[in-house]
């Protein structure tokens, strides 16, 4: 299908696969001796599984995560030509009834959370006459995935809990690695330590998510799992970004006029001008993932100028008050931007009430993207 050039795109998202690559490696070189692995879920956090993924495997990195098996199987027959032999793609939830025969096709790993998925993974290894790969996940605190710590610790009561499974990884998830004064992530620790202690050490400890890496070693394991930090996400609330910034978001103005005192602007008239001004429209809405919750409160930004976001965000539209811009800079098709180094997507996250894991997933399909580095 062809697809209209950039320069004539109502809207760009440039992503940058070398900040992707350098901010692995920044994790990578604070969890050492530890591996490093990448979450790439959710098509990479909507930046692109098959080009994140193969810019991370030529970087070095060998273990991915996804959520669901048809993520792994869609990445692993796009890759399939240049498939490492020693890489492996988790599913962390598992795969539900009837997908177990996927998994193993496509060399998938699933992360078990239940006795029910693990009892449907043992029934494919009987069928096959051998032991298969998978994660255990075990409950630590999130309630949300994985064995509770009582039914967990039954498993090895007899030898034959995990008959015709072997072990890749015991896993849990952290609550609250974002914070590290919340009490809650020593007891997880300590949970996940009895845990940890149930298997052989040939079998991998995976605890760490982005935030969890930097709550110190002791947390680090054998294997980390960062995900929204790869994309440039902040780790830790109230603390400087070490990460690259990944994207930029422009959209281009599609016309201006300027309007009175006491005029109003967009749908329901949310917005009143106290003076007379300038108003340009511009080309993104919440058809792109622009969220409705950043009207009135969000910034754009033209030539490095800030500027006030005025009225309700549209389906496919932005009104901005421009009154400092010269009226023959305001040419139609210049680009604003959106999200930049300066306002990154947790600055943007901010002023829409949310975090930048909503904005960077919710980035629409209209975008021209635009690939930084290989691809």
């Amino acid at each position: 299908m062809k697809t209209i050039a950039m320069e004539h795109a109502a809207a760009v998202l440039t992503i940058d696969l070398g900040a992707i690559v350098a901010n692995w490696k920044l994790l990578s070189d604070r969890v050492a001796p530890s591996r490093c692995g990448a979450v790439v879920k959710a098509d990479a956090y909507g930046l692109g599984a098959v080009p994140v993924v193969r810019a991370l495997l030529q970087a070095g990195c060998r273990e991915f995560f996804v959520a669901l098996v048809d993520e792994g199987v869609r990445l692993r027959e796009s890759l399939k030509q240049e498939w490492p032999l020693d890489a492996r793609v988790h599913v962390l939830h598992g795969p539900l009834p009837g997908a177990e025969a996927a998994c193993l096709e496509h060399g998938l790993v699933p992360v078990l959370n239940s006795r029910d998925q693990i009892e449907r993974w043992q029934t494919l290894a009987r069928r096959h006459g051998t032991s298969l790969p998978a994660a255990i996940q075990g409950d630590t605190g999130m309630t949300r995935l994985g064995l509770p710590l009582l039914e967990f610790t039954r498993l090895f009561e007899t030898k034959d809990r995990l008959a015709g499974i072997r072990p890749t990884l015991v896993i849990s998830h952290l609550v609250s690695a974002e914070d590290p004064g919340d009490p809650i992530n020593q007891l997880q620790l300590q949970r996940f330590h009895s845990l940890r202690t149930l298997f052989p050490s040939t079998v991998f400890g995976c605890l760490a998510n982005s935030s969890g890496i930097f709550l110190g070693g002791a947390f680090h394991f054998d294997l980390a799992r960062p995900g929204a930090a790869l994309y440039g996400v902040a780790p830790t609330t109230g603390q400087p970004n070490p990460m690259r910034p990944v994207v930029r978001v422009q959209a281009r103005l599609i016309q201006w006029h300027d309007i009175d005192e006491g005029e109003a602007v967009g749908y329901n008239h949310t917005w009143h001008a106290v003076r007379p001004t300038r108003i340009a429209t511009v080309s993104i809405g919440y058809a792109d993932g622009y969220l409705r919750s950043a009207s009135n409160r969000a910034l754009l930004r033209f030539d490095g100028m800030a500027l006030p976001l005025v009225g309700r965000v549209s389906m496919d539209t932005v009104t901005v008050d421009v009154t400092k811009i010269a009226s023959d800079r305001l040419v139609p098709g210049t680009l604003f931007d959106v999200i930049d180094e300066i306002q990154d997507v947790n600055v943007l996250a901010q002023q829409a009430g949310t975090n930048a894991y909503e904005i960077l997933t919710s980035l629409g399909a209209r975008y021209h993207r635009h690939y930084l580095g290989h691809t």
